[in-house]
């Protein structure tokens, strides 16, 4: 390995040597705000190595990494969100009683498993890489919360079904390399080049399940909503964000390496779970009265709608899906950041919409951070949520995919109505439950007035943003 090649992967390196760091000063000296600093800072140098990085030449370590500029964008945003993530959790974590560092660990190691996944060109890396994630987020959803009891059910069950999802991968990639002798993406594309024979079929088929099972598509999404309702608020935003963006950057270049996207049948398997995800997420997001399983049940819509800009398969289409995943990774670490702080001062967490009714009257800023959320996720004009479902239909027209964009329409104004029943819960006149107030000049008063912004920027000026993302290429 080169000078070169190690330059390269400061971005890797950054959140691995953090993470032995943490784990040696817990060993020494157990101290909350110290491993909560020091992950800040691991963070925040993870985020800007990668930023700097992706102003330069991609760089290959065969055969396992590709580094350049679309990889360096995604460990930039994983990081930043974890970072923000992190933010949340710490008064959150104040309130409990237990040992609360390995959190922070758990945390980190989610980010460098992600940031492989997002560089991955292999099958060993892309598994890797996933692997590492989801064995943080086994720990983290069963971590130390409130009601301790639901949170360890719901680890349990992710457990589970991840390594059922995590085998069906495997059987896949074994199925795909026994037919074409091959792991690596490019490789798999040449040799389906030619007409593809049925075992490669079934192992790209089971691929896509163990996939789907991340990204909880249907029918694969049976997890999401028993999973964000039991783990602790900012662990079910690391799950939406961290774990999902990861994914679906790894997807991304696996679809487009792979030549998945000349291949008619797995094109339309992507369809169909485009149209059952955007579909079926919303319609059972219609019947929730608790948030999170609400949040959870309109997150298997929006990885549906995300799929249609997969399907585009063109330099379009890609930008479209970077675009969208960025605005929705932003409005929900808002959504689930005004319920996270809500919760802090040892408060229960405000799930029910009844806990959140006449919110606005006694806490505006905050009720506000939440009604911009919700009209992003809906795809009102003015926020980020709109211009990323503008930019999926431009995706979507251009590849005339015209079944999938009226389903996308369908579904969109199905969802209109449970994301604007949150909003009227808040503006109602009716009693508010007693919660924490989060004031203007508090640690959580301005995290929430930052997400509060971009989700407007993104929304009123996206060009620059634009402009970014469209440099990014995939190859």
């Amino acid at each position: 390995m080169t000078f070169q090649d190690l330059s390269h992967l400061i971005p890797l390196f950054t959140p691995a040597a953090g993470a032995v760091l943490l784990m040696l000063s817990i060993a020494l000296y157990r101290r909350h705000s110290l491993a909560f600093g020091l992950t800040l800072l691991v963070l925040g140098l993870t985020a800007l190595s990668a930023g700097w990085m992706a102003h330069g030449a991609e760089h290959a370590l065969d055969p396992l990494l590709m580094i350049d500029a679309f990889s360096n964008f995604y460990t930039a945003v994983l990081a930043l969100a974890a970072l923000l993530i992190a933010l949340m959790s710490y008064q959150y974590l104040s309130s409990l009683p237990e040992q609360r560092e390995e959190y922070y660990l758990l945390i980190l190691l989610g980010v460098l498993g992600g940031a492989v996944l997002v560089s991955a060109r292999h099958f060993v890396s892309f598994f890797l890489g996933l692997e590492l994630l989801s064995v943080s987020l086994y720990v983290l959803i069963g971590y130390m919360v409130k009601s301790r009891d639901r949170s360890v059910e719901a680890g349990i069950k992710y457990l589970v079904l991840a390594g059922a999802a995590s085998g069906m991968l495997l059987f896949g990639m074994a199925l795909l390399f026994f037919d074409s002798g091959r792991m690596g993406f490019d490789e798999i594309g040449q040799a389906l080049k030619d007409r593809p024979s049925m075992l490669s079929l079934a192992g790209m088929g089971l691929m896509v399940a163990g996939i789907g099972f991340k990204l909880a598509l249907a029918p694969f999404h049976m997890w999401t909503a028993d999973v964000y309702e039991g783990a602790a608020a900012p662990v079910s935003a690391y799950v939406a964000t961290v774990s999902k963006g990861a994914v679906v950057g790894g997807l991304l270049r696996f679809y487009t390496m792979s030549g998945a996207a000349e291949i008619a049948t797995l094109t339309l398997l992507f369809a169909l779970l485009a149209a059952a995800s955007m579909l079926l997420g919303n319609v059972l997001a219609l019947w929730q009265q608790n948030v999170k399983r609400l949040l959870a049940y309109s997150s298997i819509s929006h990885f549906g709608y995300l799929l249609v800009a997969l399907l585009a398969g063109d330099a379009l289409g890609l930008e479209a899906a970077t675009f969208y995943l960025l605005a929705y990774l932003i409005t929900i670490l808002s959504a689930f950041g005004v319920l996270s702080f809500l919760s802090n001062d040892g408060a229960e967490e405000p799930e029910h919409l009844g806990q959140l009714r006449g919110l606005f009257w006694r806490q505006p800023g905050p009720a506000a951070a939440m009604t911009t959320a919700m009209l992003s996720l809906a795809g009102i004009p003015l926020t980020a949520g709109f211009i990323g479902k503008f930019y999926l239909v431009a995706a979507g027209v251009q590849s005339e995919l015209w079944w999938l964009l009226f389903i996308l329409v369908i579904s969109s104004v199905i969802g209109l109505f449970y994301y604007l029943r949150v909003v009227a819960a808040m503006f109602s006149r009716a009693e508010a439950s007693a919660l924490p107030v989060i004031r203007l000049f508090s640690w959580g008063g301005l995290l929430l007035l930052l997400l509060f912004l971009l989700t407007l920027w993104l929304g009123v000026l996206p060009e620059g943003w634009m402009s970014w993302i469209g440099k990014l290429t995939l190859r």
